[in-house]
């Protein structure tokens, strides 16, 4: 018996044909919706899930208030914390003023005051004595030689001659004014003006500016041949403006000093020339392609920024794919792992503190690498993991090595805060004058001295023909 297949309805294959279509259409809205999604994810960046920097942040909303009954942190001085008090200054630095003061009869009723052995209230008070500025004047008187037929004038001292109008005391001032209080020429000339009573042009401040920057070469130049033989430098860049190009700003930091150089490259050439090809010191810094092909290179020791690879692994779990989501939390969940092995520290052994914490990395390390999900970016991460994993976690083995690359970044936020005022240079000059005294202002902060002594210092020894101090500190 053989049995015969019914013709296919001319109806059903017309709803086939139609739920083919629209399986298509949905599998590519689908496909669109997580393209946006992840776009999305893209532009809600911020400084916790990428390398911008927390000033971007303003641009986005607000957060939310607090549920009702929250209590809020208050401004100011929170209940339980010590009370904070100015300390006196000693009495040998007392060079006004001093007086004590005492009642002859009560104020109220006039009955005679016995003594008590309350502390005595004691009031300091500062203030900045009326003292004209000290103008001097030298006079050179010509002669004449009948035997050369030429006119003669008496030569200036040696520091009237380099230093002009304007003296060394005046010259440290305006040189602390320009740089660390980022002042400009203009309010510069209202400061003499008003204040020191006297009137200075703007082409002679920067003259003053000048000379300053001379004074600041050598002690500079001497940071810079220095940098090479550190054992670890934290280095960042950010951008810098001279008459409307763009230029770099490179700060390197050392345990001792702070330098910084402005280069019209961001490329790892920069690296090459400033620090060579045989570094043998740690290198701190971020994931920048400059840093990868300085390594590559010359097989430098890197550690980069572990606070940037942790933002980046929280921008997975921001995205729309439930597998970036998953792979993100576990990349996480390893990442807070390895800081409670370091919040630790005190309570463990170092020995047993080092062992923990080459566990915690390793297993950072062999997560990153299993059941990566297909999509683009934790296949980036992974690959990230597979060809720089261990760079990341250099400060598992090196002692006194840190984690992230905050020791630049902070040092470099000054630099931001001055782009902003000034809008840059005009000029090698002015490039000069800005890595040198960035430098000073940087180094004499870290190592505790005072910045307007250290001009003080360099100015007069300019003034004199003598070499700066040096900003590399010199063992007790």
């Amino acid at each position: 018996m053989t049995t015969s297949t019914a013709p296919p309805c001319p109806g059903c294959q017309q709803l086939q044909q139609q739920l083919n279509e629209l399986q298509a259409r949905f599998a590519a809205l689908q496909e669109t919706v997580l393209q946006l999604q992840e776009q999305l994810a893209q532009a809600r960046k911020n400084s916790s899930t990428s390398s911008k920097p927390p000033s971007s942040d303003i641009v986005q909303p607000p957060k939310p208030s607090p549920p009702d009954g929250t209590s809020t942190r208050q401004r100011g001085g929170q209940p339980g914390h010590p009370h904070h008090q100015r300390a006196l200054v000693p009495p040998e630095q007392i060079n006004g003023t001093n007086l004590d003061l005492r009642l002859d009869c009560c104020p109220d009723c006039g009955h005679s005051l016995q003594d008590v052995s309350q502390p005595t209230r004691v009031v300091q008070q500062l203030d900045i004595p009326v003292v004209p500025v000290q103008i001097s004047e030298y006079r050179s008187h010509p002669g004449w030689c009948p035997h050369c037929q030429q006119l003669h004038y008496a030569p200036m001292p040696g520091a009237v001659q380099r230093g002009g109008l304007v003296g060394p005391q005046l010259t440290t001032w305006i040189a602390f004014l320009k740089g660390a209080c980022h002042a400009s020429f203009s309010t510069i000339r209202k400061f003499c003006r008003d204040v020191l009573q006297v009137a200075i042009s703007r082409g002679q401040l920067a003259k003053v500016i000048g000379k300053v920057s001379q004074a600041l070469a050598q002690p500079y130049q001497e940071l810079l041949e220095d940098l090479p033989e550190q054992c670890r430098l934290n280095v960042d860049e950010t951008g810098h403006k001279d008459q409307g190009e763009r230029w770099w700003t490179w700060v390197f930091r050392a345990p001792l000093y702070t330098l910084f150089k402005i280069e019209p490259s961001r490329s790892a050439d920069v690296l090459l020339d400033v620090l060579g090809e045989e570094f043998d010191g740690v290198l701190g810094c971020d994931y920048f392609s400059a840093y990868r092909r300085y390594m590559r290179r010359c097989d430098a020791v890197v550690q980069f920024c572990l606070a940037h690879l942790i933002r980046d692994i929280g921008f997975l779990t921001t995205l729309p794919h439930a597998g970036d989501q998953a792979y993100g939390k576990r990349l996480q969940a390893g990442m807070r792992q390895l800081f409670a092995v370091i919040h630790q520290r005190e309570q463990l052994g170092e020995r047993v503190f080092r062992k923990r914490l080459r566990a915690a990395r390793d297993e950072i390390l062999t997560e990153a690498l299993r059941d990566v999900p297909a999509t683009k970016h934790s296949q980036n991460m992974a690959k990230r993991f597979a060809k720089h994993g261990q760079a990341y976690f250099e400060f598992v083995t090196t002692p006194n090595v840190e984690p992230t690359n905050n020791l630049a970044e902070q040092a470099i936020r000054f630099v931001v805060i001055d782009r902003q005022i000034t809008q840059g240079t005009r000029g090698a000059a002015g490039r000069h004058w800005s890595e040198r005294i960035w430098t000073v202002i940087a180094s004499c902060t870290q190592q505790g001295r005072s910045v307007f002594e250290y001009l003080q210092k360099a100015v007069a020894a300019w003034f004199e023909d003598r070499a700066a101090p040096s900003l590399i500190p010199q063992p007790n």
